[in-house]
Parts: structure tokens; sequence; C-alpha cells
């Protein structure tokens, strides 16, 4: 790609082009040639935008949540972007949740750009090529990124992490709180929503929510609070709106803005630093014809996947 070409895409991505900023970012999510280059020339122009990540088990009404989220901030003339990370089958590819549905109603609207993230078998990179995707987005001019996870895997922990602020939701009724605590979600949430708080159990759900957390202090100091909503009826969107922008102020208060960037960034330089010696490894003459007998070998109990790794990184080296 001629220099000329570069400027051009990355002017493009910079007034915010929808066709630009797609092809951005199904440039990075293959991970295809110039993906690193044109990641390189956006770094600078990020750092604008709110970034909220948006977790929970399945059935929490996380996509819900977020398509009223976005018409609020819509409502409020600012742009939206919403990356939906959908892990995929390890067996068939591509995502298991598209965005056919949301794009129904918010997909319309010239304001809002919607996308879903999966690992179409590639190596490793779904987290990665999410975050990656957040960045082109902020460089577009996008005021506020959703990034909606459908499951709370180690993946979409991380990816979550990477956001300016977390959201975890949970649902009365479901055991969700237990769920959450073994799953380590606790850990990460800046702000809680009990969403569908019209069912029978919210109050149980609270409380517990409540004294679970005046357990977990936070070297921050910041108390996570608790957001009730109904999702379907628009009910506690505003509180939810609120309660991020003031996690946004806190966090500019202190140093906690900068020591959670630098984690952020220490965690993406591990992230790429994984991808590409993956790739180097697997990447080398032979290796796909070497990976084939080793897990043919593993399949039949003639070796254990870790002797096959060792046998492969010797070879690597």
């Amino acid at each position: 790609m001629s220099a000329t070409t570069k400027t051009t895409e990355l002017e493009r991505i910079l007034a915010g082009d929808a066709r630009a900023v797609a092809r951005a970012i199904s440039k990075v999510e293959d991970n295809v040639e110039g993906a690193a280059g044109l990641m390189k020339s956006i770094f600078p122009h990020t750092g604008r935008a709110t970034v909220v990540g948006v977790t929970g088990s399945p059935g929490a009404g996380k996509s819900s949540l977020v398509d009223k989220l976005a018409m609020l901030y819509r409502s409020r003339g600012e742009r939206v972007g919403i990356v939906c990370v959908d892990p995929s089958s390890p067996f068939s590819g591509g995502a298991i949740l598209g965005d056919r549905i949301r794009m129904q109603t918010l997909g319309l609207d010239p304001g809002v750009f919607i996308r879903s993230m999966a690992t179409r078998g590639h190596l490793g990179g779904l987290a990665r090529a999410s975050v990656d995707a957040v960045s082109i987005l902020d460089a577009a001019g996008f005021e506020k990124i959703i990034v909606e996870t459908v499951g709370v895997g180690q993946d979409e922990v991380e990816i979550v992490k990477a956001a300016d602020v977390s959201v975890v939701v949970l649902v009365p009724g479901m055991g969700d709180d237990v769920q959450a605590i073994k799953a380590g979600i606790m850990e990460i949430s800046d702000v809680f929503v009990i969403n569908k708080a019209d069912r029978d159990g919210v109050l149980r759900t609270e409380k517990e929510l409540e004294s679970l957390l005046t357990l977990a202090v936070r070297p921050d100091g910041w108390e996570p609070p608790i957001v009730k909503t109904v999702a379907t009826e628009s009910k506690g969107i505003d509180e939810l709106a609120a309660a991020v922008e003031r996690y946004r102020d806190f966090q500019r208060e202190g140093r906690v803005s900068l020591e959670r960037r630098a984690s952020i960034a220490r965690w993406r330089i591990l992230e790429l630093l994984r991808e590409r010696l993956l790739a180097r490894a697997v990447g080398g003459e032979g290796a796909d014809a070497q990976l084939d007998a080793l897990a043919h070998e593993v399949a039949e109990k003639r070796r254990d996947p870790y002797s096959a790794v060792d046998e492969f990184m010797d070879r690597s080296d």
C-alpha cells in the first residue's frame, strides 16, 4: 500500500466514513498485511471516546440494555459505536450471534455503527481485534463506544477490563449473583445493573449484592453503584447513563485513570506479543504437517499434549 493510499484511508476513517471504518475493522480482525501499520497511524488519534463495557451471563438482557443506552446517547446528539463480541464456534467459525435484530432499530441511524466480532478460526486475537476495533471507532469520532460481550469467559472479561467503564448485568432469580463472583466479575465491575427489575426476587438480589460489596474494598476507593433497570420498558436507562458518567468523573479526578490506562496498555502489548509469537511458531516451514502429526498422536493417546508442545517448541527454536 502506498503512502498516499494509506493517508487517504486514514483521512476517511478520521472523517467518520462508515465504509472506511468497516474495512479497517475487517483488516485488523483478519490481521491482514498492513493492519499493524494502520493501527500505528490511528493510535495518536484515540483517547477521546468514553468506552463502556457491558458483560453478564446470557439471558441477562444485555442487548436490550445496550440498545436503549445507545438510543439515549443518540437523543443527546452523540455518535455511538457498538462492538458485540461473539465467541465463535470452534467447528464452523463465524459469530454465533449476529446483529440482525439490533440492526432493525439502530442500524438505519447514520450516527450508530454496529459491528459483531468473532474469532473466525484465527489463532487467538479476538480480544486484541475487539480492542483495536474500539480504537478505530474512537479515532473516527464516536463519542460513546459500547462493547457488549455475549458471555463471561476469559476473553470477554479481558475485553471489558479494557473499557473505561465496566458494567456487569445481573438478573433476579437466575443465581447470577453467585455465578458473577465465581467468575471474578466482582473485581472488574464499576457499575452493577440488575436488569428485569420487575421480576420477583429483585430486592433479594440487591441486598445480596450490597452485602458482598461491603466485603470488597477497591484500591481506588470507588463504591460501585447498583442500578435497577427494565430495559424492555426503557426504565432506569437515564440512571445507568448517570452512573457511567459519575465513574468517568471519578477517574478524571485522580491517578486512577492513568493507572488503568497503563494496565490496559500492558495487556494490549502482551496480547500482541502472544499473537505474533504464536504466528511465528506455527508459520514456519512444515509446521502444519508437524501439528497434524502431533495432534493425531495425542488423539490416539500415544502422546500427551504437554509433550507435544515441548517437541514442537524444540523444533521451532
